[in-house]
């Protein structure tokens, strides 16, 4: 059984993936930068990263059969880890310029454009986080780096029956309140860039890389 978390960032084509790869690097994980089916079914945990438009992201993540490989993990309960636009596409639609794109649909709700005097929101915020939040462990005060004009302003998923309800960490810009972080399972995203918020985000990071089930050798990471 490794103790070094395995864990595959999904290359669709976003820009400026590096910085998320050396970011979890740094937090001590092993990283592949790939689309590959097979590697990214068998690691620990899956980093979907994602900036600029909903729809351009959404057609990168189409385009290497992404959607399938985020479905399979959290049907078998492995991990995933969105950030920014990809938080954002884990939703199930988003609409900018008043054209409506499908997203993962993961959670019922839109991404819209925020609401407030300047946009984008670019810069550093604090962040609500919730009660029992393993992500926000030892961080829960601290501020985080945003950089979005678009973003989940409700959160609608109800809980369902025993199973444990969602996390939902909020933040607020020029008045106007959005999802700043989810922990719903084996899902996990935040619409903040941890590998750009310093030490804060390298320790977000660590808790949930430790928060990662390691898979031995000889568990089965890939579909028929």
């Amino acid at each position: 059984m490794t103790t070094v978390p395995e864990v595959v960032v999904l290359d669709h084509g976003s820009g400026n993936v590096r910085s998320v790869v050396r970011a979890l690097e740094a937090a001590d994980a092993h990283v592949q930068l790939t689309a590959d089916r097979e590697a990214a079914l068998a690691a620990d945990g899956l980093v979907v990263p994602g900036v600029g438009a909903y729809a351009a992201t959404m057609d990168q993540v189409l385009a290497v059969g992404g959607d399938r490989i985020v479905e399979r993990r959290l049907a078998g309960g492995l991990p995933v880890l969105g950030i920014c636009v990809g938080l954002q596409i884990m939703f199930a639609a988003g609409t900018e310029h008043g054209v409506r794109s499908k997203g993962l649909d993961q959670w019922p709700g839109e991404v819209t454009r925020l609401e407030a005097e300047i946009v984008p929101h670019m810069g550093w915020n604090t962040v609500e986080s919730p009660e029992g939040s393993v992500l926000f462990d030892g961080v829960a005060e601290e501020r985080f780096y945003f950089v979005h004009s678009y973003a989940a302003r409700s959160w609608e998923l109800d809980s369902i029956g025993p199973l444990t309800p969602p996390l939902v960490t909020w933040a607020e810009h020029g008045g106007d309140r959005f999802v700043a972080a989810v922990e719903n399972g084996a899902l996990t995203a935040t619409q903040f860039h941890p590998e750009k918020s310093g030490a804060a985000g390298a320790r977000l990071l660590r808790n949930w890389l430790a928060a990662l089930p390691r898979r031995g050798a000889g568990d089965e990471g890939t579909a028929p």
